[in-house]
């Protein structure tokens, strides 16, 4: 039965796809995508990405394998590629995920030989190599779809496919049928973690191809007609092979496919024009990609989609998958509710269709694509609801309630971050009209306080900074006794108060406690801004977007242990912090909502923090029509300390703005210097608190969004 969700409508793909809009910048002479370093946090353990030819939201990727491997597959400063692949999850853990049907172009008369890099190039869209023996291989994608094209220096041209390719051995079963010049079928892979498994359903058809040889119970051997190129179109889909097939026949060619996800790119980068220092451009950019490649937009063109359960439903909306809410809630999904609403609305969406099919906290086996881990999907569903998307939440109630019974207080990290989910859940069963339940939940998410006098109060234990300590799961005591984001102000009475406050998180930065290779603690440099002394968060922020700093924990790594000292973001393929995964865009889009002077107070609250951008000129154009211009006075490219700022021509003393603010379009002008202005932003500080009257009481929605 064809079940169609009456939900607000958008097209397929989303306007963020549908290439609408001029290209940003205005002489032309440089476009956002020409801008991206593709190759950026691609070495080793410092980001784990790949310079894979990728298009917004596309589960399909292709790009190189390199011997030796890391979690893409792929090693910049390898010499010796393997092959290419068509999906890949960028910046996860676990090894990675993806790798999905392997194509090599082989030797003379079908022959292997050794693929040594002699030059590469990548863009958006697109990726490029030449190898010392003369064979060449370009890649570029469209959604779900992708061509190959290789140029062979001898007559006897042949490509080797491995249709059980995956990272990790992750490869379950596979089917598959060859006709003429085209095979089909589908293959079943493990997720990331190994928690679950996908199915994807492909259709390859190969030109200038003479036949097609089977060599092995999952490999081919495809032989091409005469000297030249060989091409390979591939379409792939979560539904059926009928679909996969029609991408193939429904797009173009290498070329033209070039061109059109080249202006898709520019289209959905362009939505923010920057403008300011070269190299802050460029790395601005480059970041900004990398938080738009997950997650997947899975539904095919006439609405349906594979649910969680295994059965194909059907939605008016676009269906997404591949999910690291995990780490995304904190920075990646915020990012995309500001400067891609139309997106997010879906994405949000699809979060709460899996609670109508038995939503777990990992993959299940029964997934339209590679994906992760979804806890924390209450705080997103609470965060799209407070910003005007539309879900169904009354339909949900009894599953989102649930989740509740799954939570984990086992450890001191876990009892937190489980309570800022209860909080959540709370706000939701409000918007429900449910007070009660409301309330049920909300006095279960103020236990938090007796978890943190527990584990967190007390500093002067020796286990306070040691990695791991008490069951803690990447992080230590320091790190974690912070994250009570829901509840700053009752934080503070915790500690003991404002000053007292203020002074743990001086000892905290001072003694170099914070570690920002992975996300426990990545909310508090923010923290000083729900004090008198906001400065000290505009100073932090630059110092970790661009400045030198020293940094002690990578994994467990004890305190003290060879620690670093330098950037922490760089445009280069050591991008980033040893050990430091950017976790399908979470620690990118740390970085660009930063840059852009703007900082997510509370996921669940539309409300962020205003510190200085790194450019001159921000802006925010939205398909609307409306844009929200950011433009910084008395620019110096070192000055971050604000000094007043005026929002559509009147004075703000306040440190923050609303998301309504911001998406009803206008201007902020800030003023900047090189010393900090200590009474700005002390006037009217946002400080998150929960409502504590009790049981019974609470009859009305939190007002969270102050508007004075």
């Amino acid at each position: 039965m064809k079940v169609i969700f009456k939900w607000v409508v958008f097209g397929l793909v989303g306007s963020i796809l549908s290439c609408q809009g001029e290209r940003a910048l205005p002489d032309g002479s440089e476009t956002p995508s020409d801008k991206v370093n593709v190759f950026l946090g691609t070495s080793g353990d410092h980001g784990q990405l790949s310079p894979s030819a990728a298009s917004p939201f596309n589960m399909i990727s292709i790009g190189p394998v390199t011997h030796p491997q890391t979690h893409t597959g792929y090693e910049h400063y390898a010499k010796e590629f393997l092959g290419f692949v068509h999906t890949h999850m960028e910046g996860v853990g676990c090894l990675g995920g993806g790798g999905n049907i392997l194509v090599k172009p082989l030797g003379e008369a079908g022959l292997e030989t050794k693929l040594h890099k002699k030059n590469e190039k990548g863009r958006p869209g697109y990726y490029g190599v030449s190898f010392e023996n003369g064979i060449k291989a370009e890649m570029a994608v469209a959604h779900n779809y992708g061509v190959h094209k290789y140029a062979f220096p001898h007559k006897d041209k042949s490509l080797f496919v491995a249709i059980s390719h995956a990272f990790v051995n992750r490869f379950v079963a596979e089917e598959h049928v060859v006709r003429g010049n085209t095979v089909q079928g589908w293959v079943d892979t493990k997720t990331v973690c190994d928690r679950g498994q996908y199915r994807l359903y492909f259709y390859m058809a190969f030109s200038n191809a003479d036949t097609i040889e089977r060599i092995g119970e999952h490999t081919l051997r495809v032989h091409g007609a005469d000297a030249g190129e060989m091409t390979l179109r591939i379409g792939f889909s979560s539904i059926s092979e009928a679909f996969a097939k029609k991408r193939v026949m429904d797009n173009e060619g290498f070329e033209t496919t070039r061109e059109n996800t080249g202006a898709q790119w520019d289209a959905a980068l362009g939505r923010v024009v920057v403008s300011g220092e070269k190299d802050r451009e460029s790395l601005f950019y480059s970041l900004l990609y990398r938080g738009l490649q997950a997650p997947f937009l899975v539904s095919e063109p006439d609405g349906s989609f594979k649910a969680v359960d295994g059965s194909v439903q059907y939605s008016e909306t676009a269906i997404y998958n591949g999910w690291a809410i995990w780490d995304n809630y904190r920075e990646q999904l915020p990012l995309l509710s500001l400067i891609y609403p139309d997106t997010y609305g879906d994405i949000s969406r699809s979060i709460a269709q899996m609670y109508r099919f038995g939503k777990k906290d990992w993959a299940t086996m029964n997934e339209p694509s590679n994906t992760v881990r979804t806890e924390h999907a209450l705080i997103v569903l609470l965060d799209a609801y407070k910003k005007g998307h539309r879900l169904p939440l009354a339909t949900l109630k009894d599953a989102l309630a649930k989740e509740a019974e799954r939570l984990d207080f086992a450890a001191p990290d876990k009892a937190l971050e489980s309570s800022y989910d209860l909080w959540a859940l709370s706000e939701l069963m409000l918007a429900m009209g449910d007070t009660t339940k409301a309330n049920e939940f909300l006095m279960k998410a103020m236990d938090y306080k007796t978890f943190w006098k527990k584990d967190f109060k007390e500093l002067d234990l020796p286990d306070v900074d040691q990695m791991g300590a008490r069951g803690l799961y990447q992080g230590t005591l320091w790190q974690y006794r912070w994250f009570v984001p829901f509840d700053i102000e009752g934080l503070k009475e915790l500690v003991g108060g404002e000053e007292t406050f203020v002074a743990q998180l001086d000892e905290f930065f001072a003694e170099f406690n914070y570690n920002h290779a992975n996300q426990p603690d990545l909310q508090v440099p923010g923290l000083y801004n729900a004090t008198q002394e906001p400065w000290k968060s505009q100073k932090l922020f630059r110092n970790i977007m661009l400045d030198t700093v020293v940094q002690f924990y990578f994994n467990n790594n004890s305190k003290g242990v060879d620690p670093y000292i330098g950037r922490i973001y760089q445009n280069r393929p050591k991008a980033y912090l040893r050990t430091m995964d950017d976790d399908m865009g979470t620690l990118s889009s740390w970085f660009v909502l930063r840059a852009m002077g703007l900082s997510p107070v509370n996921v669940g609250e539309p409300v962020y923090y205003v510190t200085a951008p790194i450019f001159q000129n921000v802006g925010l154009h939205w398909p609307s029509g409306r844009s929200f211009n950011i433009t910084v006075s008395n620019y110096h490219k070192d000055n971050y300390y604000i000094k007043s700022v005026r929002l559509n021509g009147k004075t703000l003393e306040r440190n923050w703005l609303t998301h309504e603010e911001i998406m009803a379009g206008g201007e902020l002008l800030l003023e900047t210097d090189s010393v900090p202005h200590k009474k700005w932003g002390t006037s009217d500080p946002y400080i998150s608190k929960i409502d504590s009257v009790g049981p019974g009481l609470r009859e009305n929605p939190v007002n969270t969004v102050k508007t004075k």
